[in-house]
């Protein structure tokens, strides 16, 4: 007997001891697994330092905001900016012990697995704030339903607890969560379902955003408006039910309709520009470790939103009367419709129909049939990019292509100012006489060029200052052609910062080579500048998510020209808007300030330019088809396609009085006129020949060189009687 009680006895602590090793080795090989997975986990230390993704915002100078990169939308906002209805209702529905558990509802757990098992799913979820935290903080964790997926998620749940407060806690659960059509985070759903942020939202609205959190393609407002005043209600019923609402808020809003909002995609008000910032940053992300699309930088740029405004205005006005006037002369013309036509393999009965059916213009003929434009203004200064239009800005005719930046287009006779400029730097002056009459050039044994002026018209000697005034091609190609070489014009062009290859013909005296909107605009602004040229500036900074300043960016400035130099040029130009063919300024827009400016208009009227400036302001603009084969008509030149968005443009946004350069306001002064440097001498000269006059001259003042001023004396009006003369 006693033998049997010491078996027994053995027996029992061997099932003990075997009971105790086998339980041993699951905790050890529990452990190990543990450790095994939190291999890939983040450390506490990772944990303090987690950032979740943000949107990078484009800024306006003024501080409106542009444009926004990101790969998903979420905009991070403080605890206390968002209201306690919805922070209530989270609690309501998705954890109501929050503040009392350390991460994990053991009982809920317990109920989850026992469910599960008993149904043989896993349908049944037990997850806390921290722990659905945890899955939306790492991607690690994952979201497949399973146990090595549930159990990462309670090992960095523990750790989120040990790491934040629950107010943080709550905080980074509010700003990472996803609210279904790419938002993630309060604000972005906010903005995105309601158009508000997300400290104006009421009760109601709080209520439509938690319960989407479930399943949010599925509740959807926009998709399923009926599932989403169930879900609603329910959250509300709940919030009742827990005492977060009292039954009088309850009765305000359990009927309420869903809030209207319509969702449109938002272009900005400038797209052009903000693509083109993106791309200016693209070329610096890796240079200065950033992801443009996660790490939520504020991108302030030179653009002001109100000068902005006032070029849209202007331009799409301008553009629409341009394709009315292109619409109706291609339908009267047979020659340009057949020409199209063929070109796109459609019958002309087609086209005219595409053309009068008032509709959006397809695709396939965009080329042909669309007037585009561009238009940049600029800071001469500071090089600062003020407002900028790179294409027609209609939703539908929207695309990637930045005509201001990118397209490489004639540029006609807003070319001619470096032709008259190089002129005067080897020695011409402004009254320097060349004959008004055609001119046949030779280009080889059997083709000749035979230039004419725009209008035909023909004329005896005539002074430089003539020439520029009436745009007289004959007049720029002869001082090609006698006076300079046109290697020298190649020169000056790449000192202005011209980057497109200009050929050193005889033709480059009518802009036959081509150039890009922004590079024109910025050797006008040079000019405007006294002969300092700054590089093109787009960006102020770009500070992080915090606001420290990652760069600055300064624009670099030089001076390519002898202000002296500078000024008979500005001053040859100031002619073209006060007696030229830029007058309308002047006469029809009533634009008074001093300034200075050049229309161009290339052969076919495939190209209608105008750039101009004043003291401060410099803008330039391009119109024209995107197929350099297709005219805008015969009677569109510079002076009457792109002058007018010029004119309008200038002429409103010196009403503002004021502009913003690197967040400071500029004051405008209507009439603020460039000082005449030392080296530049006004002298009166025979009205005739420009020599010295004589006391029986008719005389006119005119600017020279101190050092390059008429010595000779008029010898056509050397005696009383000589006026007499017939020549």
């Amino acid at each position: 007997m006693l033998n049997n009680d010491k078996n027994m006895l053995i027996d029992i602590g061997k099932v003990f001891l075997n009971t105790f090793l086998f339980l041993f080795a699951c905790f050890l090989i529990g452990l190990i697994y543990l450790i095994f997975l939190s291999k890939d986990l983040p450390s506490l230390q990772e944990l303090q330092k987690f950032n979740p993704e943000q949107v990078s915002k484009i800024m306006s100078s003024d501080g409106e905001v542009l444009g926004e990169l990101y790969f998903h939308k979420r905009d991070v906002v403080k605890i206390g900016q968002i209201p306690k209805d919805l922070r209530n209702a989270l609690l309501s529905m998705e954890d109501r012990s929050f503040y009392e558990h350390s991460g994990l509802r053991f009982q809920s757990i317990l109920r989850a697995v026992i469910i599960n098992v008993l149904t043989v799913s896993k349908k049944q979820g037990a997850s806390t704030i921290t722990q659905q935290l945890a899955r939306n903080m790492y991607n690690t964790i994952g979201f497949k339903k399973t146990i090595t997926r549930k159990l990462k998620e309670l090992i960095t749940a523990i750790n989120i607890e040990q790491t934040y407060t629950k107010s943080e806690i709550m905080e980074l659960y509010l700003n990472s969560v996803y609210f279904g059509h790419g938002r993630y985070g309060v604000q972005a759903a906010s903005e995105h379902y309601f158009g508000k942020d997300v400290d104006d939202l009421e009760l109601d609205e709080c209520a439509i955003l938690i319960g989407l959190l479930p399943a949010p393609a599925r509740y959807s407002p926009i998709n399923h408006p009926d599932r989403s005043i169930i879900r609603r209600n329910l959250v509300l019923n709940v919030m009742r039910d827990q005492n977060y609402i009292s039954d009088l808020e309850y009765a305000s809003v359990i009927n309420k309709d869903l809030p209207n909002r319509e969702i449109v995609k938002n272009y900005g008000i400038a797209p052009y520009f903000t693509e083109y910032i993106r791309r200016e940053l693209e070329k610096i992300d890796e240079e200065l470790n950033v992801d443009l699309y996660k790490d939520g930088l504020i991108i302030n740029t030179t653009l002001d939103s109100r000068v902005q405004r006032i070029l849209n205005q202007h331009f799409n006005k301008s553009l629409d009367r341009n394709q009315k006037i292109f619409n109706k002369e291609l339908i009267n013309n047979d020659t340009k419709l057949n020409y199209i036509a063929t070109k796109n393999n459609i019958s002309s009965d087609s086209l005219i129909n595409i053309v009068n059916q008032d509709t959006i213009i397809p695709t396939k003929f965009r080329n042909q049939l669309l007037v585009q434009g561009a238009a940049v203004v600029m800071d001469p200064s500071s090089g600062s990019i003020l407002g900028m239009i790179g294409g027609r800005q209609e939703e539908s005719y929207l695309d990637h292509f930045n005509r201001s930046s990118q397209a490489k287009r004639q540029p006609g006779s807003v070319f001619k100012p470096l032709i008259y400029l190089t002129a005067l730097e080897k020695g011409s002056q402004t009254t320097t006489q060349l004959l008004n009459q055609p001119l046949a050039i030779f280009i080889d044994d059997t083709t000749h060029w035979n230039p004419q002026n725009h209008d035909g018209s023909t004329g005896l000697l005539t002074t430089l200052r003539e020439g520029l005034k009436k745009s007289l091609n004959l007049i720029s190609v002869r001082i090609v052609q006698e006076l300079i070489r046109p290697f020298d014009v190649v020169k000056n062009a790449k000192l202005f910062g011209i980057s497109t290859k200009i050929k050193p013909v005889d033709a480059i005296a009518l802009g036959v080579s081509e150039v890009i909107p922004l590079e024109m605009t910025s050797a006008y602004s040079a000019i405007a500048n006294n002969g300092i040229i700054t590089t093109p500036n787009a960006i102020m900074n770009i500070k992080d998510r915090h606001g420290r300043i990652i760069k600055n960016f300064i624009p670099n400035s030089k001076e390519i020209k002898d202000e002296n130099l500078i000024y008979i040029v500005r001053d040859l130009m100031k002619s073209v808007i006060d007696s030229g063919t830029g007058g309308s300024i002047r006469w029809k827009y009533k634009f008074r300030s001093p300034m200075a400016g050049k229309t161009g208009t290339t052969n076919s009227k495939a190209d209608a330019w105008f750039v101009g400036f004043t003291p401060q302001i410099s803008i330039g603009v391009w119109v024209g088809m995107d197929d350099p084969s297709i005219s805008l008509g015969e009677k569109q030149f510079g002076s009457s396609a792109a002058l007018p968005i010029f004119a309008k443009t200038i002429k409103d946004v010196y009403d503002l009085e004021y502009y913003h350069v690197n967040g400071e306001k500029t004051i405008l002064i209507d009439d603020m006129d460039w000082e005449k440097p030392k080296g530049v001498v006004t002298v009166s000269v025979c009205s005739e020949t420009g020599k010295k006059c004589t006391d029986i001259c008719s005389q006119k003042k005119e600017i020279f060189l101190k050092d390059n001023q008429p010595i000779e004396t008029c010898d056509k009006h050397a005696t009383p009687l000589s006026r007499f003369k017939k020549n």
